[in-house]
């Protein structure tokens, strides 16, 4: 039976197990609690742990704990995306396959309404059993569905996918700059490569949301409406948006005193900071370059990346000499930080990233000028929304294999920091607008909102 209007749901939600996708998936968690719905959140004890601190409402979200089984491929003690490099995902996304029963359980005790799911396959028929209604949620951007992950694409079912298949938009693809270059498209190859156990990630990623009741994007109308409805017309099915769920004005832990302490030692708006997420690495080459870049640009900056390839530590990686030439003005970290109260610090006047959805996000909502190096397809794309379409940031210049100079990543810093540059002011007075958007109260918990009635016309919408 269909709930009222002013009824109240039991929503549980299954995200893939990387925190740039745990993370806003508990964000959409925290506003739904807020708004008095109860969460069940599977996850595995190790992202509990890191994760936990983010879950406001801990009386109406609850964890969920999922023991992730071993499988051969998969390092032992492996249980995110953090564990291994992207190489091995296809392993830990078989392993999350496994843990069918223990969802199995979890859903015959709870009983939810509904179940958000990120690009489960199996998830949209395995509950039908139990009433409960699906949607597949995307913490990516609706540009890397549109142009990766729609049926339009039409790839060959009798031969291998090739780079010809994929080197221009699908059919009906609604952007002319949010799109691939013809040297960058050979990236988007990773679609048809193996995604769990007999199943590419192309496969995976369609079935997920050809049976779901529904599609959910990390997104908004202003953003991304026309790739939004390209989607719904390609899936024939309903997308809801929930705006971009960043965290909410109550979240009061506060940056560590060693970065507190550190950036306070500068004048305002003159730190760099630099992070490209928690899964991608390096290699030592591109990472020495990356640092000399930084060095050439002669600003205080803060670098937080994991080691590179084949090293143990970031300091056995630097360059010979650099950590005593920028000593006092630069730290290269090899740990994890918060990120947003970084980007927060009065200090920190320009975020140099990868573009990763989330961290494309919070340099929106930050007062940080925004240079971008994108490495993986689906940041290209995000890119382009920034420097093309909305012209909010900088991309580096790179050469055809991907790779960029020290030179290059200079200039770039140097073109938005500089005083008197022109495309640093333009670049500003975009952000400044968007941010002005996206930071208005009503805004997002419009989103939200839109996002809870949505859920109420599905579940009184007529059961197949």
């Amino acid at each position: 039976m269909a709930l009222s209007s002013n009824s109240k749901f039991h929503i549980a939600m299954f995200p893939w197990l990387a925190i740039g996708h745990m993370t806003p998936l508990l964000h959409l968690a925290n506003e739904l609690a807020k708004r008095g719905h109860t969460i069940t959140y599977f996850l595995p004890k190790k992202a509990q742990l890191q994760l936990q601190h983010l879950n406001l409402y801990p009386n109406l979200i609850t964890f969920h704990t999922l023991t992730i089984p071993h499988v051969d491929g998969l390092p032992p003690g492996t249980e995110t995306a953090s564990d291994i490099p992207i190489h091995l995902c296809t392993f830990l996304t078989e392993a999350s396959d496994l843990t069918q029963d223990q969802v199995e359980l979890a859903f015959i005790a709870k009983k939810p309404n509904f179940v958000i799911h990120d690009n489960v396959h199996w998830m949209p028929q395995f509950v039908k059993q139990f009433g409960i209604k699906s949607i597949c949620y995307h913490a990516v951007s609706a540009a890397t569905v549109a142009i990766a992950f729609v049926p339009g694409l039409n790839l060959p079912k009798d031969r291998p996918i090739t780079k010809e298949d994929l080197s221009q938009p699908p059919p009906g693809y609604p952007s002319s700059k949010v799109v691939l270059l013809e040297h960058e498209s050979p990236a988007l190859m990773m679609i048809s490569q193996p995604m769990g156990k007999n199943i590419t990630f192309y496969e995976r990623l369609i079935k997920a949301k050809k049976e779901s009741d529904a599609i959910a994007m990390r997104t908004c109308q202003e953003f991304e409406g026309k790739l939004c409805e390209y989607i719904a017309t390609q899936y024939q099915k309903p997308v809801f948006l929930t705006g971009p769920v960043l965290p909410g004005e109550d979240m009061k832990t506060p940056l560590e005193d060693r970065w507190a302490n550190w950036l306070g030692g500068f004048n305002p708006g003159s730190v760099v900071f630099c992070a490209f997420g928690s899964q991608f690495i390096l290699e030592k080459d591109q990472f020495q370059e990356l640092v000399l870049g930084f060095e050439l640009a002669g600003l205080p900056f803060l670098i937080a990346l994991k080691p590179p390839t084949g090293c143990a530590t970031i300091e056995e990686a630097l360059p010979e000499g650099f950590e005593e030439r920028v000593k006092g003005r630069g730290v290269v970290y090899g740990g994890w930080v918060k990120q947003p109260l970084i980007l927060k610090h009065p200090s920190v006047g320009c975020f140099v990233s990868h573009c990763g959805f989330g961290s494309m996000w919070e340099s929106l909502m930050s007062d940080c000028q925004i240079v971008l190096v994108p490495l993986l397809w689906d940041q290209i794309l995000n890119t382009r929304q920034l420097a093309e379409e909305l012209e909010t940031a900088v991309e580096v210049e790179r050469e055809k294999n991907g790779w960029f100079s020290k030179e290059s990543l200079c200039k770039a810093i140097k073109s938005v920091m500089d005083a008197d540059s022109e495309v640093g002011m333009k670049v500003k007075n975009n952000h400044t607008k968007w941010k002005e958007i996206l930071g208005k109260p009503e805004f997002l918990n419009g989103y939200v909102d839109r996002f809870v009635q949505n859920l109420h016309d599905l579940d009184g919408a007529k059961q197949d």
